[in-house]
């Protein structure tokens, strides 16, 4: 069973608590990483790719356009009062802008729902997308994928107070959240199929149903999990192993080879200069969670 709902951008309760739990000692910051405490990117001089319309068209704009997630803690953040966007896929996105030469303070960045990240790129509405964007067989059919950058599972978050949910064998009967369209929400409507699906737009929607007693569990890749977690730590927890591999890549245009070679190049090379790290341990790594090893690119043949 499931149900598809949604509801405002707005929610203020799960605002409230994270908010609340940036003022307790030891707590992470609330409103994402210090500007002071990310890495700058050199960019490189001179690089030219004329064989990807995408990037020729963003030379003639004059910056990249880049699909995000806005509420998602340590990965992809957008302060409602500044509009910035902050955390590790946002790091991504720059560093390799820089590599292909345009300023990372020169993206623009556009929040796209998980269910809409294929249609944006097939309709140019974004250049290349960033935001936990699992790479599989079936959307290889319809984008692009330079990565994996990182490799993520699929968890369980619950509230504190939760005892009888420790995996996903539990979920039976039980109301479960997550995104429309999303990997994790496809998983456990085929594997699970006794749970109760309800689905938003947003899993800060699904969290903030968690907090109000309304869903029993939230379900999406760990490294999002863990950020939920680390902000509102007297009120959830994640439970059980990852029960998924979730390889994270950068979206773009289907058939744009010379884009997606370019930048795996460029992901490559800010994993062995240490770009990569200092981004994860800027971001991602204040949840408390030591930086991993970065799984090996897939440089998969032109289709």
């Amino acid at each position: 069973m499931f149900r598809i709902a949604r509801a405002p951008r707005a929610v203020c309760l799960l605002l409230a608590l994270l908010a609340a739990a940036c003022g307790r000692e030891g707590s992470p910051p609330g409103k994402g990483p210090a500007p002071e405490k990310l890495p700058k990117y050199q960019v490189r001089e001179g690089f030219t790719l004329p064989a990807s319309r995408t990037w020729a068209r963003a030379r003639k704009r004059g910056h990249f356009v880049v699909g995000a997630k806005e509420d998602q803690p340590y990965l992809g953040e957008k302060d409602p009062a500044t509009g910035i966007y902050s955390g590790f896929d946002i790091e991504i996105a720059r560093m390799l802008s820089a590599s292909l030469g345009f300023p990372p303070k020169t993206i623009e960045f556009r929040t796209i729902a998980s269910a809409n990240r294929e249609t944006a790129l097939q309709n140019g509405q974004i250049d290349y997308y960033v935001g936990t964007y699992t790479i599989n067989d079936n959307r290889k059919k319809l984008v692009g994928f330079a990565g994996p950058y990182y490799l993520a599972g699929q968890s369980l978050l619950v509230r504190r107070d939760e005892k009888g949910i420790h995996g996903p064998e539990d979920l039976d009967g039980k109301r479960v959240c997550s995104a429309a369209g999303s990997t994790p929400y496809q998983r456990i409507r085929s594997d699970y199929p006794k749970a109760v699906l309800v689905a938003y737009d947003t899993y800060s929607i699904c969290v903030d149903n968690l907090l109000t007693y309304q869903v029993d569990a939230v379900t999406t890749d760990d490294a999002i999990l863990i950020g939920y977690a680390a902000k509102a730590p007297r009120e959830l927890k994640v439970v059980g192993r990852p029960f998924s591999k979730e390889p994270y890549g950068i979206g773009l245009p289907h058939g744009d080879t010379a884009l997606r070679l370019a930048l795996d190049d460029a992901l490559q090379a800010r994993e062995s200069n240490g770009d990569w790290k200092k981004a994860y341990d800027a971001t991602l790594g204040l949840s408390g969670v030591p930086a991993p090893h970065p799984p090996a690119i897939d440089r998969y043949p032109a289709s």
